[in-house]
């Protein structure tokens, strides 16, 4: 049902006084009504007795109903919560679960006090339910990708149902929905792409490989077409790659993170040829993801953004872009992909060693010291009290099969980690960092790393993080990265950090953009919000 049908249909349930939905419960002699009370309290404490937040919210009431009573405030909490389902389409949210035809089904059956308890606490349950999906995610994202280490952020049941009793439904509802300004997009960005489709999507795929500025005929037209059905080319009856169409084009690229050339090449046609289900698909999961992200605490009024799909890292201040770099992330392998997590910058280091990881020392270091004991001459061996260790003992441990020492990297130019880091202290060993290969950034698709987040302007980013504690920031880095020494800068106010991942995303202007699922993280995402219930609301065009 539609939130028109789902309020008619429950309104006429109260005018027709149905049962307890009606203005008044039946008349009852009073020991009927006692026995009937103790019913209604014995079903709910046996049904709550499973989950001690809500068994803590009935028992602090003695058990009084906050849906199932014929109060005023039980009839308005009943009726936001039929309105508030009849929305969950457009939130992308998974609408069988809630089922609103059958909790009125179960209301016009409830004629006892077992079965109207019964029904409480399945209204209940049904509204945690939908609170939690609403307000902080349908899935465990770390069930589903184990490269998500983050959990999705559930607010407390007995919060949740105290807030319902004291507070307006209505207002209670709207407040379940994540307020970022980028939820509110993407949601606007699901509703248009859903009318589209429902009136002919993008029209035909362009029947061509690649198109250039003075090229014409049919693939011309089924471009011309297509980039008006997505709102980049004003309507026409040109036939020719015009001035305007590579106008188009090159805005089309802009929004795709393409190389802006105006030239329909190969990648440039298969990011026009997706088809609107598959973007809406990308939509609807950069929507979870935005729950995963609508946490109590917010995200920092000053945070750090690293959007792993887009290859940049931004300083946001306010909601406001104030510093944006690109980056370098995680290769492709497995082992090597950058994992999705929330954390809080506290230092940056200015001429770091870099530590080599365990993974590397045994994977590429310790089989060419077994071999040589002066291999990899450029690396320091140490223990663990930073004390350097010959290449004669530290051989024969590696030759012996046991090698207690770390490697590491000295300051200087040809640093791997360059002439800065920026730390965010995490069990997974990620930060962000400078780096000597800077032809890396000039590449479309940048996931070159072993995890690490390579930065293309590290100084700068570091003035700017610099800038809240020091009144010169660019003549104090400078001083500090001239004298060769390793220096640690704990910030005065750390950071908050979040590196995620959205194929689909806004700008406060302009179209989506796009991006391509780079680890396939989404693509598995979509497959297990399908099999919670989620489903494309429009039909194929």
């Amino acid at each position: 049902m539609n939130k028109r049908e789902t309020r008619a249909v429950f309104q006429a349930a109260l005018a027709a006084g149905a049962l307890w939905l009606g203005t008044a419960l039946p008349a009852l002699a009073e020991d009927g009504l006692t026995l009937k009370v103790t019913a209604f309290k014995q079903a709910v404490a046996e049904n709550v007795a499973d989950d001690d937040s809500i068994a803590a919210f009935y028992r602090a009431r003695d058990f009084a109903p906050i849906w199932t009573g014929a109060g005023e405030g039980d009839r308005a909490r009943r009726l936001a919560l039929m309105e508030a389902f009849s929305l969950a389409d457009d939130h992308g949210l998974p609408a069988g679960r809630y089922d609103p035809d059958r909790l009125l089904r179960r209301m016009s059956q409830a004629t006892d006090g077992r079965s109207r308890g019964m029904l409480e606490i399945e209204l209940t349950r049904t509204f945690i339910q939908f609170a939690n999906d609403l307000q902080s995610g349908i899935l465990e994202p770390g069930n589903v990708v184990d490269g998500i280490k983050r959990e999705a952020p559930r607010r407390d049941p007995e919060m949740l149902l105290t807030r319902l009793t004291q507070e307006d439904p209505t207002a209670v509802f709207l407040s379940l929905v994540p307020n970022s300004p980028e939820y509110t997009r993407l949601m606007r960005a699901k509703l248009r792409l859903e009318h589209k489709i429902r009136n002919g999507g993008w029209g035909q795929t362009v029947p061509a490989g690649s198109l250039r500025p003075g090229n014409s005929g049919n693939a011309v037209v089924a471009l011309r077409n297509r980039l008006t059905a997505m709102g980049y080319l004003s309507p026409s009856l040109s036939m020719t790659y015009d001035a305007e169409m590579e106008a188009a084009v090159r805005e089309f690229q802009e929004d795709h993170a393409i190389e802006v050339d105006g030239i329909a090449g190969g990648s440039t046609m298969r990011a026009i040829n997706v088809s609107p289900e598959e973007r809406l698909q990308s939509i609807m999961v950069s929507m979870e993801r935005e729950r995963w992200l609508n946490l109590p605490e917010g995200r920092g009024k000053r945070h750090i953004l690293v959007n792993l799909t887009d290859f940049h890292a931004q300083i946001i201040d306010d909601d406001k872009l104030t510093f944006e770099t690109r980056s370098v992330i995680g290769a492709q392998g497995h082992d090597r992909r950058t994992p999705e997590f929330s954390d809080v910058m506290e230092l940056l280091v200015i001429n770091p060693y870099w530590f080599i990881p365990q993974s590397i020392i045994r994977g590429e270091y310790l089989p060419a010291i077994r071999a040589n004991p002066y291999a990899a001459g450029h690396l320091e061996i140490v223990d663990y009290r930073g004390r350097q260790v010959s290449r004669e003992t530290a051989s024969a441990y590696a030759n012996s099969g046991n090698f207690p020492f770390t490697m590491r990297q000295p300051p200087g130019p040809s640093n791997a980690l360059g002439s800065v880091k920026f730390l965010f202290p995490n069990k997974y060993n990620i930060y962000l960092h400078d780096t000597p290969s800077q032809h890396l950034f000039r590449r479309e698709v940048r996931t070159f790393s072993h995890g690490c987040i390579r930065l293309d302007d590290p100084h700068e980013f570091a003035y700017e993080i610099l800038s809240r504690q020091v009144d010169d920031p660019v003549s104090y880095f400078k001083r500090i990265h001239a004298s060769g020494e390793n220096t640690r800068i704990p910030l005065e106010t750390p950071i908050p950090v979040h590196l995620i991942y959205r194929t689909a995303f806004t700008k406060a202007k302009g179209q989506m953009n796009y991006r391509n699922d780079v680890y396939g993280r989404d693509a598995m995402l979509w497959r297990a919000l399908t099999n919670e219930g989620v489903a494309l609301r429009a039909g194929r065009s």
